[in-house]
């Protein structure tokens, strides 16, 4: 079997491929473009690469004999994951690798950032000697935000705990009992770590709520003085509304590893700012992070090809054939059904309760349809690249415990998955979904413990309201109003004039305006855009 190295790894990752006799193994002495790699890539089995080779759509059809491609470390932004599900191969990846040495760079950038230290070797090296323009902060006795306490948030916490200082952490889906164990202090928003830190350090992952979340407004809300660190996503910080802030001195300096465009422009106004400490993206950048991610995606890959074992790996469930194809419709549906929750709870989550219903208390096993579960209600949360085989583990690090039942209740239909959502004894929300005619049809039919029928995919606007006449005129209205077509409508309540529910499945997504607008209606308690 041909095993291709695209991109450089640790010696000892490639003498593990080399020990196997079973394999052929080349490695690339540089890094290939598109074109220069389509005719290597036609007899290879395994493609080993890390950021800098793209897998793209080209080259997956061009490896007709692909089986598995390995990511040396935890994005697999360059792979075309999709294009090698669609063709049968396996994707994995090695999430563990670089948390110790992002959350190093992070504290280590912290205090660089407290002490001005890049700034002061800089005039040292130039032959001054001008200790009054360098004088710094302490870290004890200060405040810490986290914004992200997935795995990486807590590595940095707990350096932070042991220089002393008071560590506050926002994180959706961080229970105050987790909290209360690492020793950090629960904050239930944002604002919380805005208004209290005197340093806030990002690690949370790119998504519509977190893009550009660290911007004039956010700012507006801190501390004067306050120090920002991002060794995560460059996204998370509108880099225009931080430049304006470090210039005004309402931010006193920021520490980051990563931007919005990489690399960074010569020209960006960062590069001649004083306060502002910038690296080239090392989070991953060190010798035992690269070993540690070069050996496991040696041995991830050896023993795929030789066992057919699965580890890591982010499009495919750990199950046999058979028992794949069983259970492959409910892993559609209860990822869709965990998506909708996980951005319906408000507040934390600390245990989720899974029915198997009906028909679907028959299945060999169930884990493979938790894990989907899992995987969509954490699709949002701190923690990256969240897959198939880490998502147990992402949950418990986040204190959520999972509790599964099989039912052979019917109730109203043959076959169903329901998932409840608890914060202590409190349900937050539940949901429940089943297939019309085919288990290519899924549906959600229920939710907030109403009947509903609801499509899996596409932009959903889930009104909560006082039962009247023409509201739902109104609703149509007020879309119509500002350009939005709905394509389908649900209603349910829970006795005339009660509370009632309106689920409709748009073409767009409502503009703010229009969700402004109809909160002013006193009728209308919520209105929430969740995207499936």
């Amino acid at each position: 079997m041909n095993v291709l190295v695209c991109d450089p790894i640790s010696p000892r990752g490639i003498a593990y491929f080399q020990a196997r006799p079973e394999f052929k193994v080349t490695v690339l002495s540089k890094r290939l473009s598109e074109a220069e790699l389509l005719p290597l890539v036609a007899d290879a089995d395994a493609l080993v690469v890390r950021s800098e080779t793209k897998v793209t759509k080209k080259v997956l059809e061009a490896a007709s004999h692909l089986k598995v491609v390995g990511r040396a470390g935890v994005g697999i932004d360059n792979v075309d994951v999709e294009g090698a599900t669609q063709r049968g191969v396996v994707v994995m990846n090695t999430p563990a690798g670089n948390t110790i040495t992002t959350a190093e760079l992070t504290f280590f950038m912290l205090g660089a950032l407290a002490r001005k230290i890049p700034g002061a070797h800089a005039t040292m090296a130039a032959g001054k000697w001008d200790r009054k323009a360098f004088q710094g902060t302490e870290l004890f006795g200060k405040t810490l935000g986290i914004l992200g306490a997935g795995r990486i948030g807590t590595e940095v916490a707990r350096r932070a705990l042991a220089f002393g200082m008071r560590v506050i952490a926002y994180d959706p889906f961080l229970t105050d009992i987790r909290a209360r164990q690492l020793g950090l202090e629960l904050a239930l928003d944002p604002d919380v770590v805005y208004r209290e830190s005197d340093f806030i350090t990002v690690h949370m992952p790119v998504t519509p709520e977190t893009r550009g979340m660290i911007n004039s407004d956010s700012i507006a809300r801190m501390k004067p003085g306050v120090r920002i660190i991002n060794c995560a996503r460059g996204e998370i910080v509108n880099e225009a509304d931080l430049v304006a802030a470090l210039q005004s001195g309402r931010v006193a300096g920021a520490a980051l590893d990563v931007f919005s465009v990489e690399p960074l422009t010569a020209d960006h106004p960062l590069r001649t700012l004083p306060n502002v400490i910038l690296t080239p993206h090392l989070g991953a950048s060190t010798e035992e992070a690269q070993e540690k991610c070069g050996v496991e995606v040696a041995e991830i890959i050896t023993a795929f090809l030789l066992t057919g074992e699965v580890r890591n790996a982010v499009n495919l469930p750990g199950v046999d054939a058979k028992t794949y194809e069983l259970v492959k419709p409910y892993l559609n549906l209860g990822e869709k059904l965990g998506r909708l929750l996980g951005q319906l709870a408000n507040g934390p989550v600390d245990r989720l309760h899974i029915t198997f219903g009906g028909k679907a208390q028959d299945l060999p096993q169930t884990d493979p349809v938790t894990r989907a579960i899992l995987r969509g209600f954490l699709s949002n949360s701190a923690v990256k690249d969240i897959n198939n085989i880490n998502v147990r583990s992402a949950a418990t690090a986040l204190g959520i415990c999972v509790e599964e039942k099989r039912s052979e209740e019917h109730v109203t239909f043959n076959e169903w998955l329901h998932v409840q959502a608890f914060n202590g004894d409190t349900k937050v929300i539940s949901a429940g979904g089943t297939f019309f005619g085919s288990p290519n049809n899924p549906r959600i039919v229920r939710l907030f413990s109403l009947p509903v029928e609801m499509p899996t995919n596409g932009t959903l606007l889930l009104i909560r309201n006082h039962d009247r006449p023409g509201i739902v005129g109104h609703l149509g209205t007020v879309l119509g109003k500002h350009g939005v077509n709905i394509a389908n409508m649900s209603l349910a309540r829970d006795a005339a004039g009660g509370q009632a529910l309106t689920v409709l499945h748009l073409d767009s997504v409502p503009p703010q305006a229009a969700l402004d607008e109809l909160g002013q209606d006193p009728a209308i308690t919520s209105a929430r855009v969740v995207t499936l």
